[in-house]
C-alpha cells in the first residue's frame, strides 16, 4: 500500500433488482481531481470562461505528461454545473487528435461499436450531486506520453436575488506549473458590479484580480507554484473547491432589453422599483420519523425567520404531517406579529415520527387556498403558493407517486403554485420536481447539514417579493418564430424572465416587443432594438461569444422540452418531443440524456472512435465478463476503491432481514437459525449495525403497507443506509435509487445503472478481473435485494431485505439488532414438542439468562430463487424478540440514518 493512502476496508456488495433480474452492478471509485494517475506530470491547467449577454461558454484546458516507467491510464475530470450542456471535447494523444461531434446516441454507440475492436477508448460519464455534475474520460497510454485534453461546455445565467452567479469547480489535486482561470464578461447595457470569491482558503483569497469598465469585465486567477502549497514545503496543492464570479447588469428602464443577433433574438425583463404583491402561503413540512434530529432543528429555525419575514398583508398557515395530517389553523390568517409568533411556538413543539402521507397533506393545502379564496378572504391581485418541504417519498396513504400529481394537479386552479424543497438525498426529487413544475412553480434539493437553515431561507427569499402576475412578452407575428415560452405565471424581485427565437427574413432594421402584466396595476410596456447593431459591435470584441443568441435559444429550447417531455401524458407524446430534443442537440452540439458524443481520431489512416455518453446506459452490467466493457474499453488505473455491487457465490453464512421485518440470526457455533419479527411504525429507524470501533453504522427505515391487513400495518424496510464515520462515506439505499455520498461528491444512481465513481484511493490491480480479490479485500459485505410487487397491488408495496455474512470483521464494541451477536450468546434449547400446528414444533430456549417459548418455523431467503425464495427452517423468537435480543427492540430505534446507538 502507498504510504499515506486513506483505505477503505469496507464494501457494499450484492444490490439486486428481483423482478427485473439485474445482476449487478460496479461502482469503480478513483480519487476524484481533474487530473488522475501515478508519476505523472501535469505541464498547464487552465479554464477560460465566456460570457456574453449571460450565456456562457466555458473551456477547460490541461496539458499531462506520463512520466512514469509505465503505460498506465490518465484521467481528465470536470465538475460542471447541472443546467450545463458539454458541447465539445478534444483530446491530443502523441500527436493523435480526436475530435468530438454530437449525434443521436443510437448513432454514435452504433458508429462506436464498428470501431471499438480497433485500439483503445476512452469513456465519459456524468454522474449526479446536488449542483454538480461530473465529466470523466480516461486513456491509457505508453511512458514518455503527452496528452491534451480540452473540455468545452455551455450554459446560461440565471439571476437570483438581483445576481448572476458563475461558480468553477476547481480541483487539479497537484502542484500545476502554469494555473490560471480567466473569466470574460460582456454586457452590452453595461455591468452594475461584478465579484468573486473562492472556497480555496484565505491564502488565495487575494490574489483575485479584477479589470472593470462600463461594458466589460475581465477576472483573473493565477496562483503561481508556491502560492498552490498547503505550507511552505508541502507538495499537495491547497486549490480543491470553488472560484466564483458574481455580477449584475445595468438595466435603463422596466421595459427590459432586447438584444437581436446572428438571427436570432434574446428579450430580458426584470423591471425593479415595484411594489411587492401580498402573498397567500401554505407551508406544508414533513415531521416524519425520519425529520428528527438535525432536519427538523433546522427546519424550525429557518421557519422562524421567514415567519418574521412575513407583512401584515400577507396570509399564511402552517400543515405538518407524517403518517397523519394536522393543520397549524384550518384556515389562513393574517400574518400579524401575534399570530407569527403562535406559530413559531407551534412548529418549536414539533415532535417528527411516523410515515409520509404527502397526498393527503397536499390536497388539505390546496383545500385551505381554495376556502380562503371563495370566502373572499385573498385579494384578488394577491399570490398564492404551497411550499412543501420534505425528505422521503410517501410511504402512507396514496403512495403512488403518478397518482399523487393527478391528484394534485386536479384541485390546483391556475392561480395556485407548488414550490418543493427536498430535503437531503433519500428523497426522491424527480418526483418533487415534476409536481412543482406541473404546477407552476419549482423545486430545490437541499443539503442535509449544518446550513440547511440558510439553504431554506435563501430558497424562500427568491420567491417572497412577488411583483407581477400573468406576464406576457410579444413580438410581431409576422417578424419571429421558434419563440420559447413567452407567458408567465409570477415575476419575483431580483429574478428575470428571458425569452428567445428566430428572426424570420424581412426588411425590416429594428425588432419591438410588448410586455404586458398584472401587478398593484396593470403594465403595458413597449421596447425595440436594432437588427443588426449588435451583431458589429460583437466582432470588435476579442473575448466575446459571438453565437450566444443562436446558443441560448437552443438551450432554452432544449430544456423546456425536457420537462415538458417529463410531464408528458403518453409515450406517443413523449416520443415526438425526444425527436425534437435530439434534432436541436446534434444541431447545437449538445450532449443531453439522448444525444452522446463521437469523438474521432485518425493514426496512420486507422480510425479511432471514442464514444461520450450521458448517461451511460443503465440495461447492462459491468461486473462478469464482457459486460464489464460495455460502451467503453480500457484499462483501470492501479489505484482505484472498488465499490462493486455483484452476486458472489460463496460459502459463508448470513444474517438476514427480509419482510414484514423478519430477522434471521445465524447461529455458526450452535448450527442454528433463530428468527425474530420487529413490530414497529412506519417512519421508524432501526439500528442493525452499530461499531464504534470500525466507525461503521448500518441502519434501516420502515416504511407502511398501503392498507391494514387484519387490523395491523405491515412494515418492511424501505431504506437501507450504511454510513462509515471513519471515511465519511454513506451509501443510502432505497426502493427507487441508490445515492453514495462522501463529502461534496453525492451522486444518485437508479437501480441497475453502471456508473463510474470518485471517491478515494485503494491500490488494486485487475479488480475487475477477480471478483473474489475484492471479496478478500474488504471487512464488512452487505447485500441488499429490492423487492418489486405490482403497481396496483392494494395492500404490499417495494421494499428492500438485507444480507449480512457472518464472516464480517467487527470491532469488540459492536452491536445492534444484528451486530450483537458477532459475539455468539450459548443457547440451549429443550422440551421439544408438537404444538398447536402440527407443523410448526415448538420448544423452551435459554439464552442470555432467559427462558423463551419458542416455535419452528421458516421464513424466507432470496439469494438464490429471487422469485419465490428458498425456506430457511429456524426458531422463532415471540414478542418482537424479547429476551433474545438485549433490551426492548425501542431501544434500537434511532433519530437519522447516519445515527449509531448510545446506549441499550
Amino acid at each position: 500500500m502507498s504510504g499515506g493512502t486513506k483505505v477503505y476496508k469496507w464494501l457494499l456488495g450484492n444490490f439486486y433488482n428481483v423482478n427485473s433480474l439485474i445482476y449487478g452492478m460496479c461502482f469503480v471509485c478513483v480519487c476524484m481531481q481533474a487530473i488522475q494517475g501515478n508519476d505523472i506530470t501535469v505541464k498547464s491547467y487552465k479554464v477560460e470562461s465566456r460570457i456574453t449577454s449571460r450565456f456562457a461558454h466555458t473551456t477547460v484546458k490541461s496539458s499531462v505528461v506520463n512520466s512514469g516507467a509505465n503505460a498506465q491510464s490518465i484521467g481528465f475530470n470536470v465538475q460542471i454545473p447541472k443546467r450545463a450542456f458539454i458541447n465539445n471535447f478534444t483530446m491530443n494523444v502523441n500527436g493523435i487528435t480526436f475530435v468530438g461531434s454530437v449525434k443521436e446516441k443510437t448513432v454514435a454507440r452504433n458508429l462506436y461499436a464498428q470501431a471499438r475492436a480497433r485500439g483503445k477508448a476512452a469513456g465519459i460519464v456524468r454522474t449526479n450531486s446536488q449542483a454538480m455534475e461530473t465529466f470523466r474520460t480516461e486513456v491509457h497510454v505508453p511512458p514518455g506520453s503527452k496528452v491534451e485534453f480540452e473540455l468545452h461546455y455551455q450554459e446560461m445565467m440565471q439571476r437570483k436575488l438581483g445576481v448572476y452567479q458563475h461558480t468553477l469547480h476547481l480541483q487539479p489535486g497537484r502542484l500545476v506549473p502554469l494555473l490560471q482561470v480567466d473569466v470574460y464578461i460582456f454586457e452590452p447595457k453595461g455591468i452594475k458590479f461584478v465579484t468573486a470569491s473562492n472556497t480555496l482558503g484565505e491564502h488565495l483569497s487575494e490574489l483575485t484580480k479584477i479589470t472593470h469598465t462600463k461594458e466589460k469585465a475581465h477576472i483573473v486567477f493565477k496562483p503561481t507554484l508556491q502560492q498552490q502549497r498547503k505550507c511552505e514545503n508541502c507538495t499537495e496543492s491547497s486549490v480543491d473547491g470553488e472560484f466564483t464570479v458574481m455580477y449584475d447588469v445595468e438595466r435603463e428602464s422596466n421595459a427590459g432589453e432586447l438584444q437581436v443577433s446572428d438571427g436570432h433574438f434574446v428579450q430580458f425583463f426584470a423591471p425593479s422599483d415595484l411594489s411587492p404583491l401580498s402573498k397567500n402561503i401554505v407551508f406544508v413540512i414533513d415531521v416524519s420519523g425520519s425529520m428528527w434530529g438535525l432536519k427538523m432543528k433546522q427546519t424550525v429555525e429557518a421557519m422562524k425567520a421567514i415567519l418574521d419575514d412575513l407583512s401584515m398583508d400577507d396570509y399564511f398557515s402552517i400543515i405538518d404531517f407524517n403518517h397523519n395530517v394536522r393543520c397549524w389553523n384550518e384556515d389562513l390568517v393574517q400574518a400579524s406579529s401575534i399570530q407569527a409568533n403562535e406559530a413559531k411556538k407551534y412548529i418549536q413543539s414539533i415532535k417528527p415520527n411516523g410515515g409520509t402521507n404527502i397526498n393527503e397533506a397536499l390536497l388539505r393545502a390546496v383545500q385551505m387556498l381554495v376556502r380562503a379564496s371563495n370566502q373572499g378572504l385573498t385579494d384578488p391581485r394577491s399570490v398564492s403558493m404551497i411550499i412543501l418541504v420534505s425528505d422521503g417519498d410517501p410511504t402512507v396513504g396514496e403512495i403512488k407517486l403518478n397518482t399523487i400529481q393527478k391528484n394534485v394537479k386536479r384541485v390546483m386552479t391556475e392561480e395556485f403554485s407548488l414550490y418543493s424543497l427536498g430535503i437531503g438525498f433519500d428523497v426522491d426529487f424527480d418526483f418533487l420536481e415534476r409536481i412543482a413544475m406541473d404546477n407552476r412553480g419549482i423545486a430545490q434539493r437541499i443539503n442535509a447539514n449544518h446550513d440547511a437553515a440558510d439553504q431554506l431561507k435563501t430558497f424562500y427569499s427568491q420567491v417572497s417579493s412577488p411583483l407581477l402576475r400573468t406576464i406576457s412578452i410579444n413580438f410581431p407575428e409576422n417578424a419571429v418564430n421558434n419563440v420559447t415560452q413567452n407567458r408567465f405565471d409570477k415575476f419575483f424581485h431580483g429574478s428575470e424572465l428571458i425569452v428567445a427565437g428566430k428572426l424570420q427574413p424581412s426588411d425590416f432594421t429594428t425588432l419591438q416587443s410588448i410586455t404586458t402584466a398584472s401587478a398593484n396595476m396593470d403594465l403595458n410596456i413597449q421596447t425595440e432594438a436594432d437588427i443588426h447593431g449588435l451583431d458589429s459591435v460583437l466582432s470588435t470584441h476579442q473575448h466575446s461569444f459571438t453565437g450566444f443568441a443562436r446558443q441560448m435559444w437552443a438551450y432554452i429550447t432544449v430544456n423546456q422540452l425536457l420537462a415538458e417531455r417529463s410531464l408528458a401524458s403518453t409515450a406517443n407524446k413523449k416520443r415526438r418531443i425526444t425527436q425534437r430534443i435530439m434534432a436541436l442537440a446534434v444541431e447545437h452540439q449538445f450532449v443531453t440524456p439522448f444525444t452522446a458524443m463521437l469523438v474521432e481520431g485518425h493514426d496512420q489512416g486507422r480510425a479511432e472512435r471514442l464514444i461520450a455518453d450521458s448517461p451511460r446506459d443503465s440495461r447492462h452490467g459491468c461486473c462478469s465478463g464482457t459486460k464489464s466493457k460495455q460502451l467503453v474499453e480500457r484499462k483501470l488505473p492501479e489505484y482505484s476503491f472498488m465499490l462493486c455491487l455483484f452476486y458472489l457465490p460463496h460459502p459463508f453464512e448470513f444474517n438476514v432481514v427480509e419482510n414484514d421485518p423478519h430477522f434471521i440470526i445465524h447461529l455458526p457455533k450452535s448450527n442454528m437459525d433463530i428468527c425474530f419479527n420487529i413490530d414497529s411504525k412506519p417512519g421508524h429507524i432501526l439500528n442493525l449495525i452499530s461499531d464504534p470501533g470500525t466507525g461503521v453504522t448500518i441502519n434501516g427505515q420502515l416504511v407502511g403497507s398501503k392498507k391494514m391487513k387484519n387490523n395491523k400495518i405491515d412494515t418492511y424496510f424501505g431504506t437501507i443506509s450504511i454510513y462509515s464515520k471513519t471515511h465519511g462515506v454513506q451509501a443510502v439505499v432505497g426502493t427507487n435509487r441508490i445515492d453514495l455520498m462522501e463529502g461534496r461528491n453525492n451522486h444518485s444512481f437508479s437501480w441497475g445503472a453502471t456508473a463510474e465513481l470518485v471517491l478515494n484511493r485503494y491500490q488494486k490491480t485487475n479488480v475487475l478481473q477477480q471478483t473474489l480479490q475484492i471479496w478478500e479485500a474488504v471487512t464488512i459485505s452487505v447485500m441488499v435485494l429490492l423487492h418489486r410487487v405490482w403497481k396496483k397491488h392494494p395492500i404490499q408495496v417495494d421494499f428492500l431485505g438485507i444480507y449480512m455474512s457472518n464472516a464480517n470483521k467487527y470491532s469488540t464494541q459492536v452491536h445492534g439488532l444484528i451486530g450483537q451477536f458477532a459475539k455468539e450468546p450459548e443457547v440451549k434449547l429443550y422440551g421439544v414438542h408438537e404444538g398447536a400446528d402440527p407443523k410448526k414444533k415448538e420448544a423452551t430456549m435459554e439464552v442470555k439468562g432467559n427462558k423463551l417459548a419458542v416455535t419452528r418455523g421458516w421464513q424466507k431467503d432470496y439469494r438464490r430463487d429471487k422469485k419465490r425464495g428458498s425456506d430457511v427452517y429456524c426458531w422463532f423468537i415471540h414478542n418482537s424478540g424479547k429476551g433474545f435480543i438485549d433490551g426492548s427492540y425501542t431501544s434500537y430505534i434511532l433519530p437519522q440514518l447516519d445515527s449509531f446507538l448510545t446506549s441499550i
